[in-house]
């Protein structure tokens, strides 16, 4: 038996005070609400958020992503899941309407950067079938981390 219902909508002015605390929970961005604000009014940007209906309970966010949309190509800025809710498949969820939206919308390429260190979502990543492509030395300038450049591309009709 289904225990909650799970739809993946573009996000709301009234659900971005649950994005903001999922963004600094998970990226520590203490300029998460202006950030998500201006994405917000960016005609080639969306966010989407994943939301959770329980059978019993309150309807939650349970994960967001962030990204561009320019030409015939898409770029992934953010994917975070609320963290008493990670490995449930939210981002991988939300990834594959990501995908599903760059075919609608005849995109060639989805483009990401990600942190050298973020095992998990590289491998993630390259589960769903992006490919390495370089690196971005010292791309997250408050660690001076490198950033795994990566690539996947959308097989077009």
């Amino acid at each position: 038996m289904e225990k909650h219902r799970v739809e993946i909508v573009p996000m709301t002015e009234t659900m971005l005070a649950e994005v903001i605390a999922i963004e600094a929970d998970a990226f520590g961005a203490p300029g998460a609400a202006k950030h998500l604000a201006s994405e917000r009014e960016r005609e080639w940007g969306y966010i989407d958020v994943s939301i959770v209906t329980p059978l019993h309970g309150k309807r939650f966010i349970a994960g967001y992503c962030n990204y561009w949309l320019v030409h015939d190509e898409i770029h992934l800025l953010n994917v975070a899941t609320r963290a008493t809710h990670k490995r449930q498949g939210h981002a991988r969820r939300l990834l594959g309407h990501m995908i599903q939206f760059g075919h609608a919308n005849q995109s060639r390429i989805i483009t990401l950067e990600v942190r050298t260190s973020n095992t998990a979502a590289i491998s993630l990543y390259r589960s769903i079938g992006w490919k390495d492509v370089g690196i971005r030395p010292r791309y997250y300038a408050e660690t001076n981390e490198d950033a795994q450049v990566m690539l996947l591309e959308l097989h077009r009709e």
